[in-house]
């Protein structure tokens, strides 16, 4: 890919001269099982060109540096078009695989890093590398703050349009509005986070249910939790309609902090804005009779009429979302989990580390529907799903003859299965940690399984009570934060770079010239593949990377990967701005990278130990 004047490999030219031979074959024909000599020939094609798409999307383990340029290139096509091909999106997507199943003989279970899907759906791949200081692999553990909010639902909170009732003589419907009375309390997260904090080192992420938040108070939020450390915030978001006779959004507000560091100690100032991610919900909440009963709303909303959720659903979008800590997550919101679509079954491509669904929805029992759709993607294809609702909702979840249950969220993984996870009296949030290890790639053509993906599942879940008001910082003003340095798409495609190079570094020095040749604007690959050149800011990124390279380069002309690790860590405290960015995505690259080899270490000490004991039960 990376020199066209080189010959192709043996067995590609040999299986795809068998395939031309037999191009006119019939559809019909092949089907019926005729020709294994061509089914040999089209599985082994399909099992090369899954090979080459390997770390396109996810930097993984490489047993050299070649390919560092082409993956480059990929990652920077992907994050332009939501697609790895150079076919348009509007006909089909290639996207990134994270996850396979580990059972079965779908059509999904035939690659293992890229699926091919139809254009019904747009994607989004980002690259945001937040990930824990560091290089030691026990690091790869997540804490994740859920606030269960509003803490109370009144029924004066859901509320019917006016004239909006429509077809009374059949199968009446109208549409609703949920607009809580109860306001987001910025003193009572920052006391909460204070007594997160006191149990573990540090709080990674705050997460919401839907609907949580109003839009103008999320920059406010975002202020606060980065006074406090904190790197991430997953919440659903409410919109007040922006026109006359238009529907408010309802979305899932996924942000990151551009500290880019896990366990980063409290800020006393403000710093630049946070990078955003908007993942838009796709099915209007619709609440029948049985529901209207069951969170008792019969005085607001009338028991005979259908119900339907005033809100906007624009195009249908996925965004996924790539961590330092190799997790890729994606998002969605309440009744998205539960329809079987085309959303559904680009999730079970991709294969996602996590699925985080913010609800406002009764009990997070096992018994009930988000448990199940929860299950099927634990199972098919791994992926671990968290679900959170609103304690007010759960509250007012009374079905006749039944008691309310306390149960404000739900975790699946395919390791430790399911958890219900409640609200204990007396507290107002709950922390669950989370911890990562090494997977199993899995393919049904007869390719050997390979442990280079990340699976995650919960290890443990404390109650969080509120402190008094003296533990919150007394300095707390909300001040407009500065600009961005780089726009989210930028930092992806620097990110890409920045991986490639961290490649090139450890295995093949030779190539970083022609990598930081292709990476800067003006290099004729990209009218090749018809994407635009990069941006101002991006291009002045770029020459930052260039330029920590060149500064660590020995006189031999080869520069080492420890030498620029060293550099970004002793020079991060007095770059500022820009510069500053591109170091901290450079660090968390490097030591992303460094980590993985301890890693592989840890794995063969393991397997030589087991092996020894079996040895020694024998004897």
């Amino acid at each position: 890919m990376e020199d066209r004047a080189t010959p192709f490999p043996e067995l590609l030219m040999e299986e795809w001269s068998i395939f031309r031979e037999r191009a006119g074959m019939t559809l019909e024909h092949l089907a019926e099982g005729h020709d294994w000599r061509m089914f040999e020939a089209l599985l082994t094609l399909h099992a090369i060109a899954d090979e080459a798409c390997a770390g396109l999307g996810m930097a993984l383990d490489r047993s050299d540096g070649k390919g560092c340029v082409y993956r480059a290139r990929g990652r920077e096509l992907l994050a332009k078009t939501g697609s790895l091909a150079r076919i348009q999106p509007h006909f089909l997507r290639v996207l990134p695989k994270v996850r396979t199943p580990p059972n079965g003989t779908s059509l999904r279970s035939f690659s293992r890093y890229a699926c091919v899907r139809g254009p019904s759906v747009e994607a989004r791949w980002h690259k945001v590398p937040a990930r824990r200081n560091g290089t030691d692999p026990r690091a790869r553990h997540a804490n994740l703050l859920l606030l269960p909010w509003p803490l109370r639902v009144r029924e004066s909170d859901f509320r019917p349009l006016d004239n909006s009732v429509e077809r009374l003589g059949k199968e009446p419907f109208g549409f609703f509005q949920f607009a809580p009375s109860e306001k987001l309390d910025l003193d009572l997260v920052s006391r909460l986070i204070v007594a997160a904090r006191d149990e573990v080192d540090s709080v990674d992420v705050v997460l919401l249910p839907e609907s949580a938040v109003d839009e103008s108070e999320v920059n406010d939020l975002e202020t606060l939790l980065e006074r406090h450390g904190v790197t991430g915030l997953i919440t659903g978001v409410r919109q007040r309609s922006t026109q006359p006779g238009g529907f408010p959004g309802n979305w899932v507000h996924m942000s990151i902090s551009p500290r880019l560091e896990k366990a980063a100690p409290p800020s006393s100032s403000t710093s630049e804005q946070w990078f955003h991610i908007r993942q838009n919900k796709h099915h209007r909440w619709s609440l029948d009779e049985g529901q209207i009963y069951q969170y008792h709303l019969g005085g607001a909303l009338h028991p005979h009429v259908r119900w339907w959720e005033a809100v906007d659903v624009p195009r249908r979008t996925l965004h996924f979302v790539e961590l330092g800590d190799e997790i890729t997550m994606v998002s969605l919101v309440c009744e998205d989990l539960a329809q079987i679509d085309d959303v559904g079954e680009v999730i079970r491509s991709v294969g996602p580390t996590v699925v985080v669904t913010p609800l406002l929805d009764g009990p997070q029992l096992a018994s009930r529907w988000a448990a199940r759709y929860a299950s099927i993607l634990a199972d098919d294809p791994g992926s671990s799903v968290l679900t959170l609702t609103s304690y007010g909702m759960v509250k007012r979840s009374r079905p006749r003859g039944r008691e309310s249950s306390p149960v404000i969220a739900l975790w699946k993984d395919p390791v430790r299965g399911i958890r219900e996870i409640p609200l204990e009296a007396g507290a107002q949030g709950v922390l669950l940690t989370i911890c990562g290890d090494r997977a199993t790639r899995r393919s049904a053509d007869g390719r050997s399984p390979i442990n280079n993906v990340t699976e995650h599942f919960d290890v443990a879940v404390h109650q969080v009570r509120a402190g008094s008001a003296d533990s919150a910082p007394s300095n707390f003003e909300s001040e407009a934060p500065a600009a961005r340095s780089l726009e989210l798409e930028e930092l992806t495609i620097l990110t890409g770079w920045a991986q490639a190079l961290t490649e090139a570094l450890a295995y093949a020095p030779e190539c970083i010239g022609p990598l930081l040749s292709d990476a800067n604007p003006g290099a004729p690959w990209r009218a090749a593949l018809r994407i635009p050149e990069p941006s101002q800011q991006l291009s002045k990124a770029i020459r930052f990377l260039e330029r920590a390279v060149r500064a660590v380069t020995r006189a031999d002309g080869m520069p080492t990967l420890d030498a620029l690790l060293n550099s970004c860590i002793e020079n991060l405290p007095r770059e500022q701005g820009l510069e500053k960015l591109v170091g901290r995505v450079l660090r968390s690259t490097l030591e992303q990278l460094r980590t993985r080899p301890a890693i592989e270490a840890q794995v063969t000490i393991q397997s030589k130990r087991n092996a020894e004991a079996a040895m020694g039960r024998l004897l």
